[in-house]
């Protein structure tokens, strides 16, 4: 076990100027387990909210409108669009990508998708409301759209290996969303297949780009060192905690 003097080691960052980049990489790698474990609880909400019924046969928006899972919709929209949005506002921070108009589609995504769910989306009892449901249900697709596509194109012109990989998770979430709309005729295994697959992918990026961030930054601190474990501790443990 590996047992370290965090004065002795607080002291010697300060002195090679690389206490504050410590600081960071500790801030960052909370962000990361924050948001990865908000993307896990989505996706385990996702599959068990999207198959309470038939996805085949009924879309997200059915299954909290024509049965009685209501509430559990509007949580799942909550919840769903906070991680979603927590996980690009973080990729964004972290990748130091500055596009204030991703920002502002992030958050009306988000908006879109919380007022769809709060919508009745029973057409033939409120035909009005129904048609205003699926307004915003575009809307939220439409500003999603905006905001995530233009960053994670960034991310592969910024990241070359990541090009590839990129494109085809792209593909995945576009390609077998429109392929199961051709297959079934229906847009109710589409919405699954689009929030399952994003999510994944956003799991994806949050833990290839952290990764990759730690090894640009990691020369620094690997630099005259004799044990690598305990460099690596030196940069992950919390200095502050007493």
């Amino acid at each position: 076990m590996i047992t370290i003097d965090k004065e002795e080691v607080k002291s010697e960052l300060i002195k090679k100027n690389l206490y504050d980049m410590q600081k960071d990489l500790l801030r960052q790698r909370r962000i990361r387990m924050f948001v990865m474990t908000m993307l896990l609880v989505s996706l385990i909400v996702t599959v068990i909210y999207g198959t309470l019924e038939d996805p085949i046969r009924y879309t997200l928006s059915n299954i909290g409108n024509f049965f009685d899972y209501r509430l559990f919709f509007i949580i799942w929209a909550i919840l769903t669009g906070l991680a979603i949005q927590s996980a690009l506002l973080a990729l964004i921070r972290l990748e130091e990508y500055s596009n204030k108009q991703v920002y502002v589609c992030l958050i009306l995504s988000v908006i879109f998708l919380v007022l769809t769910a709060l919508v009745p989306a029973i057409r033939s009892l409120y035909p009005f409301w129904h048609t205003v449901h699926t307004l915003f249900a575009g809307l939220h697709a439409l500003f999603l759209l905006l905001s995530m596509v233009p960053f994670v194109l960034n991310v592969a012109q910024e990241n070359p290996c990541l090009k590839i990989t990129v494109i085809i998770w792209l593909s995945v979430i576009w390609g077998g969303g429109i392929l199961s709309l051709v297959v079934f005729g229906h847009s109710a295994l589409f919405e699954l297949w689009f929030f399952v697959t994003l999510i994944w992918f956003l799991l994806y990026l949050s833990l290839v780009l952290f990764e990759e961030k730690v090894v640009k930054m990691s020369n620094a601190f690997f630099k005259d060192e004799v044990n690598l474990n305990l460099a690596i501790e030196k940069i992950f443990v919390n200095l502050e905690k007493k």
